[in-house]
């Protein structure tokens, strides 16, 4: 600008230039190197710039003069509703087969959305043979292989029966589950017992320990706490606050849970099992990871409440089968929305490393979807000790799912945060539109069947489950068009 020549030059950046740069962060350099004071706003297109899918979102805001927005609206308010007064109570432990609707006399449960016996994982498959060998259906590995080749075995997934089971979630029938009660909805959701750490069936080992363990299981310590939650039912809900409180996320670190669950049903454990109580106590006692479980079926019981309500763009689940990666949304029905599973980024334990990693696997990403988990990392800073990165990651992790929830939890406060509650209730339209997607905190497994865990890391969903869904939904409201 040269001004006016009677006057001399112009003086309007006699001040410097201030300048805002959106978008390419190129832009702003050259400003910069001349002195000039820029502030960069970081910014992507909406949808990462595809048109149809931008139209689409723009066809589901929450506007109330506009049919399909209100009825967006109208569910997802339903869906939040739900969520935060959610009551997930333990009641019980009976075996599989008594408890979860379904569940036929040679089905196996698996974790993650459907799949094969053919396109399993090794760590799935593994746990499916030792399954078998548990139900005594087969006699030898062999043997077990044979007949899920044949298709004598059922294969169902973990969710589809309102079950989920960490890692290959592997349920058969005579295996103890934990029944959790939404005592708000009237709904069930079940788990079965956490085994610990090392080679065990989750992880696809099924040799003669593994198996005894699992018997015990049956014959023990599944009838002592189911006669002890019959007898002192247990607010899961309200444990798991408290667990929060005292640096658990209860994903991958249960060491508050875990106690504070021993200490709620210590007392009506020695009455109701006085026989197995001290075997039971030794054995919950050993191992940090025994309530994630619970904390597990606790979320799909307040998630199921959720889900199946027309319009809703709140994901009602999120699951791994060591293959694919799935989501269910609540308002498109049972359909499932997969992309192949990533290989999460974490610490290994030493002598492994990516190279021997399983894709993510399990169904305990559940608890990041109800809010908790990597969700709640904020709660928890002694987690990135065993995950990686720093307690400042952890704070950021959960700050940016704010971005991507309808909802903060109304029971589960991070302290840290001036005990703001847990970002809750993922917004489908909200990944899309941002590009930001869940991060969900995890173990990794070896590739190969009963090698057992081997890190722990950070995974995030991938986006075009979202995108599928977001399309999906649109075209159950009739806006073909849009998607």
């Amino acid at each position: 600008m040269t001004g006016d020549p009677a006057r001399g030059p112009s003086t309007l950046l006699t001040g410097g230039v201030r300048a805002v740069n959106i978008g390419l962060a190129g832009f702003a350099e050259p400003i910069r190197t001349h002195g000039g004071a820029c502030a960069q706003v970081e910014w992507r297109p909406p949808a990462e710039g595809d048109r149809a899918l931008g139209l689409l979102l723009a066809r589901l805001e929450d506007d109330p003069d506009d049919p399909f927005g209100a009825q967006v609206a109208r569910a997802n308010a339903e869906a939040v509703r739900r969520i935060v007064e959610g009551r997930p109570v333990a009641v019980d432990v009976r075996t599989a087969v008594e408890a979860i609707p379904g569940m036929g006399a040679r089905t196996l449960l698996h974790a993650g959305p459907p799949i094969t016996w053919e396109r399993m994982c090794g760590p799935m498959r593994g746990a499916a043979i030792g399954a078998m060998l548990l139900e005594g259906w087969a006699a030898t590995p062999a043997e077990a292989e044979a007949l899920a080749d044949r298709g004598a075995v059922e294969f169902a997934p973990c969710h589809e029966h309102a079950t989920v089971g960490p890692m290959a979630g592997i349920v058969s029938p005579s295996m103890p589950v934990i029944v959790v009660e939404n005592q708000a909805f009237g709904n069930r959701a079940f788990s079965n017992l956490n085994e610990g750490i090392g080679k065990m069936l989750r992880y696809g080992a099924y040799d003669e320990a593994v198996l005894e363990r699992l018997r015990w299981f049956a014959a023990t310590l599944g009838p002592a706490l189911g006669r002890t939650l019959r007898a002192s039912p247990v607010d899961l809900r309200d444990l798991t606050a408290r667990a929060l409180q005292m640096g658990d996320e209860c994903h991958n670190r249960n060491v508050a849970g875990t106690s504070i669950l021993i200490r709620t049903i210590a007392p009506a454990l020695v009455r109701a099992a006085p026989d197995d109580a001290a075997a039971a106590l030794e054995f919950m006692r050993g191992n940090d990871h025994f309530y994630l479980n619970f904390s597990m079926a606790a979320c799909k019981a307040t998630l199921d409440a959720a889900h199946g309500i027309d319009g809703s763009t709140v994901v009602t689940a999120m699951a791994r089968n060591g293959v694919e990666f799935g989501i269910r949304v609540g308002g498109t029905g049972g359909a499932w929305f997969t992309a192949p599973a990533g290989v999460p980024d974490g610490l290994y334990f030493p002598g492994y490393g990516a190279q021997d990693a399983n894709p993510d696997i399990g169904d305990s990403a559940i608890t990041e979807t109800c809010g908790i988990g990597g969700f709640a990392m904020a709660a928890a800073p002694a987690i990135v000790r065993f995950i990686g990165g720093t307690p400042a990651d952890a704070i950021a992790y959960t700050r940016a799912m704010y971005r991507i929830t309808l909802t903060r939890s109304q029971a589960y406060g991070i302290p840290s945060l001036g005990f703001a509650g847990t970002p809750t209730a993922i917004d489908v339209r909200r990944v899309v539109e941002s590009g930001v997607v869940p991060i969900i905190d995890t173990g990794i497994a070896h590739r190969l069947p009963g090698m057992g865990q081997i890190g722990a890391g950070i995974t995030a969903a991938p986006y075009g489950c979202f995108t599928a869904a977001l399309r999906a939904l649109g075209r159950r409201l009739g806006l073909e068009e849009a998607a």
